[in-house]
C-alpha cells in the first residue's frame, strides 16, 4: 500500500513538471509595449518577436523579417529549410526558426491552428474493425450456429428415442420404458442426453481460436522486433499481411536522407568519380575550399584525438562543406586565413548568398554560391584544369547549361560555386557606407557546379520488387516536386520506365485534389507517385484506396502525416526521423526508417494470417470429424464413443497445444509468392476446404467403421460386451487423437506437398507434438478410471498408428486436386445468378 501511494505520488509530480514543460513563456507585442505571457494565453492579433531557435507559437503570417528560414520537418516531414518572406508568408505552429529574426501577426490560435486540426484527427477513433477480426466474427457466428442447430436436433431425437424405447443398453436391453420405470431413472436419462448434446456444442465450437490468434500475435511481435519493428498495436500484425498497397514517405524511407554531391563540372568538365576529385589543380582546389569555408552557415568540427569531421549547418550547407572536407579543406585554418569584410547573405528570391574576403597579401576575392542557372548567367569565365582562367566561348556556355539540365533531370540540387578578384581600393571604407555596399555579381569566374542528391538506400529497389512480385502496390507520395519525385521512383523500381512516368501514374496533389471523390477513388488505382502533395492530399489518397477495398499502409515521419498514419489500416511511423505525433498515431514504429524494414513487415504479417488459417485448418477438422462421430452415434444407438472427459482432453491437446505449435510457425520466402488476401476474401480458402473435407471424411469414415464394426474387426465378439465397449471405444479414442497428431504436420503446409519443409526450425512444434504422444501414452497405460478407457495390445496400437499415418499419403494425394480460385461463396452466387439470367 505505502508503495502504490508514493507510485502515484510519483505520477503526479511527473505531470505537473511535463505541464510546467509546456507552459513556455514568451513576449507578445500588444498595445504597442512588449509584454511577456503563457503561450496558452496568446490570442488572435498578437505580434510576436521571432529570433533563431525559436518555436512559432501559433499559426499566423510573417509581418516582416530578415534572412528568416524556418525548419518546417516537424510538419511536412522535409529536412529542407524553409526561406520566408513577402512571397511565402505563412508560418504554422510547433516549426522552428533555423535562421534569421522577424515578428508575426498571429492569425489562428488553439484547435484552428494546423496543429490543432491535425491532434483533432488524431483523436477520431474509426472504431473499424481489422479484416481478420471480421473474418474471425464471420466463422465464429457461422460455427456457433452450426453447433447449436446439430445439438438441439440431436437433443431431440435423443430424446424422442428414450421415450419411446428406442435406446439401447451395450447389453440390448431398453434403458427407458414408458410406464415402467421410475421416474429417478427418467431423469437420468434426460440429464445424461443433455450432457451429449451439451459436448457436442463444446466441441463444435472452436474456444481455442482466440487463443491461437493472441499466441501467434504476440510471438510475432517479439520476433518483429529483432527485424527493426516496434508493434504498439497487436491487431497490426496481422492486418499488415492483408495489405494491398502501401503509401510510402520518400525522404528517410526510400532515400537516406544524407545528401551528397555524386557530380561535379570542375576544371570546364564533368567529374562524376570521387576520386577524380582528388586530382582537381592546386589553384582551382584552393579557390574553391577558400569559398566554401569562408561563404557558409555551417561549420565543421574536428576532434582533438581525430576521427571523422563533425559537419553542421542546413542540409546543402552540410553536402557542400563535407565535399570540400574531402577535397582536403581545413576549415578552422582556411577561415583564419582571410578576413570576412563583407556578407551578402543568402536570399530566397535572388537564390545566392555572397562573401567579400581579405587576404593576407590585400587581395580581395568575392566568392558566390547559389542556384546554378542564376549564377552561371553572371559568369563570364571559368578555371580550366590546368589553372588558367579562360573565357567562356558560346560553345562552353552551352556546356555548363546541358551538363545542369542533365542533373536536374536526374533529380539533383544544382548549386554553382564563383569568385573574382576585387579591387581593395573600391571597396568602402566608412562602416555605414560597407553596411549598405552591394557585392559586385558581375563577370564572376567559374569555378565548379555540384549536383546534390539524396540517394536511394541500399536493396530499396530490391524490396520494392518483393513487394511488385507479393502482389503488394508501393506508391510515392512526397512533398518534393515532380520531377525529384520522379527520377526517384524510376531508380526504386516504383515506375519501370519513363513511359509510365505519365499521368495518371505519376500527379501533383493539386491536381488530384481538384477531383470529385468518385473521380479520386477511379483514379487512386493507377497513381504510383503522388508529387508536391500537401496532407490532406495524402489523406485522401487512403480514404479512396480504402473505399476501391484495398487494406493500405502508410509510412510517415512528420506531424503532417498524423491524420494519414490514423486514417490507414496500417500505420507505419519512422523511428529516427519520425515525429512524436507520428509516433502516437502510428501502429508499428520501424526503428530503423528503412522501406526494408517495411517488406519484413509485410513478410511477418502474411505468417501471422497464414499462421491463424493453419490453427483454423487443423482445429475445424478435428471438430467436423468429432462432432460426425458422436452425432451419428448418439442419432443411431442413443451413445456416443467419445465421452466428455476424453472430448475435454482432445480439446486441451488440440486447442491449445496445437494453438501454441502452430502459432509459432517462423515465416518463410513462399509466403511471399502469394498475392495479399485482401478485405474481403474469406479466411477459409478452397484448399482449406478441400484439406480440411477429405482429412474429416477419412477420420470420420474410419472411425464410424471402428464404432458399428469395431468389435468384429478387433476379433472381440465373444468377449465381455461391456469390455469389449470399452475396447473398441478406447481404439477409436486412441486412433482419433494420433489422426490429430499426425493431421497436425499436414496443418503446416496446407499448400505444399512435403509437409516436413522447415520442420527443424519450429524446435518449439517438434516439442508438442511429442509432449502429447507421450500424455497420450500415459493416459491409455495409467489414467483408465478416468477417462473410461482401457489398456490396449501392441496390435491395437499398431491399428491405431496405421490409421493416422495413412494421412500423411492421403494429403498428398488430396493436394493434386485442383480447387478453384474463386472462393466457394462467390461461385455459388455468380452460378445462381447465371441461372435467373437464362430463365
Amino acid at each position: 500500500m505505502p508503495q502504490s501511494i508514493s507510485d502515484y505520488k510519483q505520477s503526479l509530480q511527473f505531470q505537473n513538471l511535463n505541464e510546467e514543460k509546456r507552459n513556455i513563456r514568451l513576449e507578445v507585442v500588444r498595445g504597442g509595449r512588449r509584454v511577456e505571457i503563457s503561450i496558452y494565453d496568446i490570442v488572435v492579433g498578437d505580434v510576436v518577436p521571432l529570433n533563431i531557435g525559436d518555436q512559432v507559437p501559433a499559426d499566423g503570417v510573417l509581418v516582416s523579417g530578415h534572412s528568416f528560414a524556418i525548419d518546417e520537418s516537424s510538419m511536412t516531414g522535409e529536412s529542407k529549410i524553409i526561406h520566408k518572406g513577402s512571397k511565402d508568408p505563412f508560418l504554422m505552429s510547433g516549426c522552428k526558426i533555423a535562421d534569421g529574426s522577424g515578428t508575426m501577426l498571429v492569425t489562428s490560435v488553439g484547435i484552428n491552428t494546423e496543429w490543432g486540426l491535425l491532434m483533432a484527427s488524431i483523436a477520431e477513433d474509426t472504431g473499424e474493425e481489422t479484416p481478420l477480426q471480421v473474418r474471425l466474427n464471420g466463422v465464429a457466428t457461422f460455427i456457433g450456429i452450426v453447433g447449436l442447430t446439430v445439438a438441439f436436433v440431436v437433443l431431440i431425437v435423443l430424446l424422442a428415442r428414450y421415450f419411446t424405447g428406442h435406446t439401447k443398453n451395450p447389453d440390448g436391453s431398453v434403458q427407458f420404458v414408458a410406464g415402467k420405470t421410475k421416474v429417478g431413472q427418467a431423469i437420468d436419462g434426460t440429464i445424461k442426453i443433455i450432457t451429449v448434446a451439451v459436448t457436442i456444442v463444446v466441441v463444435a465450437v472452436p474456444e481455442g481460436l482466440p487463443l491461437a490468434v493472441t499466441l501467434t500475435l504476440a510471438y510475432s511481435m517479439r520476433k518483429m522486433m529483432a527485424d527493426k519493428a516496434l508493434v504498439r498495436r497487436l491487431s497490426a500484425c496481422e492486418t499488415m499481411g492483408s495489405a494491398t498497397t502501401i503509401c510510402s514517405d520518400k525522404t528517410g524511407t526510400l532515400t537516406m536522407n544524407q545528401m551528397t554531391v555524386v557530380v561535379a563540372c570542375v576544371g570546364g568538365k564533368k567529374v562524376e568519380s570521387p576520386d577524380s576529385w582528388l586530382e582537381l589543380s592546386p589553384l582551382l582546389t584552393s579557390l574553391l575550399i577558400e569559398g566554401i569555408a569562408q561563404n557558409t552557415n555551417g561549420s565543421v568540427f574536428v576532434p582533438e584525438g581525430g576521427g571523422e569531421a563533425e559537419v553542421s549547418g542546413s542540409p546543402t550547407e552540410k553536402t557542400i562543406l563535407t565535399w570540400a572536407v574531402k577535397l582536403g579543406m581545413d576549415f578552422e585554418a582556411v577561415r583564419s586565413e582571410s578576413t570576412i569584410i563583407h556578407v551578402f547573405p543568402f536570399n530566397s528570391e535572388k537564390k545566392r548568398g555572397g562573401v567579400a574576403l581579405e587576404l593576407p597579401d590585400s587581395q580581395v576575392h568575392i566568392h558566390w554560391k547559389g542556384a546554378a542557372e542564376i549564377i552561371l548567367s553572371s559568369c563570364t569565365k571559368y578555371i580550366d584544369e590546368n589553372d588558367h582562367t579562360v573565357v567562356m566561348d558560346y560553345s562552353k556556355v552551352n556546356f555548363f547549361k546541358k551538363a545542369i539540365e542533365d542533373m536536374a533531370a536526374s533529380s539533383l540540387r544544382c548549386v554553382a560555386i564563383a569568385y573574382r578578384p576585387f579591387e581593395r581600393s573600391e571597396i568602402p571604407v566608412d562602416e555605414e557606407q560597407l553596411s549598405q555596399w552591394k557585392l559586385p555579381e558581375d563577370d564572376l569566374i567559374l569555378l565548379a557546379i555540384v549536383g546534390i542528391k539524396d540517394p536511394c538506400r541500399p536493396g530499396v529497389k530490391e524490396s520494392v520488387r518483393l513487394c511488385q512480385n507479393a502482389g503488394v502496390k508501393v506508391r510515392m507520395v512526397t512533398g518534393d516536386n515532380i520531377q525529384t519525385a520522379r527520377a526517384i521512383a524510376l531508380e526504386c523500381g516504383i515506375l519501370f520506365s519513363e513511359e509510365d512516368a505519365v499521368e495518371p501514374n505519376i500527379i501533383e496533389g493539386r491536381v488530384f485534389r481538384a477531383l470529385s471523390d468518385e473521380q479520386r477513388e477511379e483514379i487512386s488505382e493507377k497513381i504510383s507517385v503522388m508529387g508536391r502533395s500537401s496532407p490532406n492530399d495524402k489523406l485522401l489518397l487512403v480514404q479512396a484506396l480504402k473505399n476501391r477495398g484495398h487494406v493500405v499502409a502508410v509510412t510517415g515521419d512528420g506531424t503532417n502525416d498524423a491524420p494519414a498514419l490514423n486514417q490507414a489500416d496500417i500505420g507505419l511511423a519512422m523511428g529516427i526521423q519520425g515525429t512524436e505525433v507520428a509516433k502516437e498515431s502510428s501502429d508499428i514504429i520501424i526503428l530503423d526508417d528503412n522501406f526494408a524494414s517495411v517488406v519484413k513487415v509485410v513478410r511477418w504479417g502474411r505468417s501471422v494470417y497464414a499462421n491463424i488459417q493453419k490453427f483454423i485448418q487443423f482445429q475445424l477438422t478435428v471438430n467436423v470429424a468429432a462432432l460426425v462421430i458422436n452425432v451419428a452415434a448418439a442419432v443411431s444407438s442413443g451413445n456416443v464413443p467419445l465421452n466428455a472427459v476424453q472430448l475435454l482432453w482432445v480439446n486441451l491437446i488440440m486447442d491449445t497445444l496445437g494453438a501454441l505449435a502452430l502459432a509459432t510457425e517462423p515465416p518463410t520466402d513462399h509466403l511471399m509468392h502469394r498475392p495479399p488476401v485482401g478485405r474481403r476474401e474469406p479466411l477459409i480458402t478452397n484448399i482449406m476446404w478441400r484439406n480440411l473435407l477429405i482429412q474429416a471424411f477419412y477420420q470420420v469414415s474410419v472411425l464410424l467403421v471402428l464404432n458399428f464394426r469395431g468389435r468384429s474387426i478387433l476379433d472381440l465378439v465373444h468377449d465381455n460386451i461391456e469390455h469389449a465397449n470399452k475396447v473398441k471405444n478406447t481404439l477409436i479414442f486412441n486412433a482419433f487423437v494420433l489422426c490429430q497428431v499426425f493431421n497436425e504436420f499436414n496443418a503446416r503446409k496446407p499448400d505444399q506437398k512435403n509437409i516436413f519443409k522447415g520442420l527443424t526450425k519450429n524446435p518449439l512444434f517438434i516439442g508438442i507434438v511429442g509432449f502429447t504422444v507421450v500424455l497420450q501414452v500415459m493416459i491409455i497405460f495409467f489414467l483408465g478410471k478416468f477417462t473410461s478407457t482401457v489398456r490396449l495390445n501392441w496390435q491395437q496400437w499398431l491399428i491405431s498408428i496405421v490409421i493416422a499415418a495413412i494421412s500423411w499419403p492421403l494429403a498428398v494425394v488430396g493436394k493434386l486436386i485442383p480447387v478453384p480460385e474463386t472462393p466457394l461463396h462467390e461461385f455459388f452466387t455468380r452460378s445462381r445468378g447465371k441461372r435467373n439470367s437464362e430463365s
